[in-house]
């Protein structure tokens, strides 16, 4: 059983041979209900529309292109506006705004870190003590930590060691002693204040 074409190619070339099987056949086929010239006259006008659509298609595509192209100058030549308002404007930048561009920002520095939580000695040796905290709930990310350390009860406070990550062992220390240590945070805005202090003896 023939199955009526599918796609449009397929379609414009089974019309031509019905065009074609009516115009050689016309005893066989006297009186279709389309003629072939009606028939013709349909096929030109849908093969018409298609070359119009390819067409739109292509000129589609290059108006695209252009339009891009464009874009990209008419963002090229107010990047060299901004730049040149920027210039003529410094060191205040008060009339920048006159062109739609907001004047320069200087990046704020960050806030120092807040207080570190939990701060233990979770595990503990003969002349070592391994420390562990948690990060400060407030402030400016932290950069480092400095743990200190001093001979209760009014030592004086030296540093013990420096940690990236909110733990650190400690290892070589005095023995004997009655010991207590806090950690500090660090960044770029200076130190946070200091955790509260734990008391070991090693």
């Amino acid at each position: 059983m023939a199955q009526f074409p599918q796609t449009e190619a397929e379609i414009i070339v089974a019309a031509q041979a019905i065009i074609g099987g009516l115009t050689g056949n016309p005893t066989v086929f006297p009186t279709p209900p389309v003629s072939a010239v009606d028939l013709q006259a349909v096929l030109d006008s849908f093969v018409g529309l298609c070359d119009q659509v390819n067409a739109n298609e292509v000129a589609g595509k290059q108006l695209t292109l252009t339009k891009q192209g464009g874009l990209e100058e008419l963002t090229d030549a107010m990047k060299a506006d901004y730049s040149y308002g920027e210039t003529a404007t410094a060191p205040s930048y008060e009339q920048l705004p006159l062109i739609g561009w907001d004047k320069r920002k200087t990046p704020s520095a960050p806030a120092v870190p807040g207080i570190p939580r939990n701060f233990e000695a979770t595990r503990q040796g003969e002349g070592w003590v391994f420390l562990d905290w948690k990060s400060p709930a407030d402030g400016g990310a932290v950069v480092s930590y400095q743990v200190e350390r001093r001979e209760r009860p009014t030592g004086d406070w030296v540093i013990a060691g420096m940690a990236l990550k909110s733990e650190i062992m400690l290892v070589s220390q005095e023995r004997g002693k009655d010991l207590e240590y806090r950690v500090i945070p660090v960044n770029n805005s200076g130190q946070g204040e200091p955790s509260a202090t734990i008391a070991v003896v090693l």
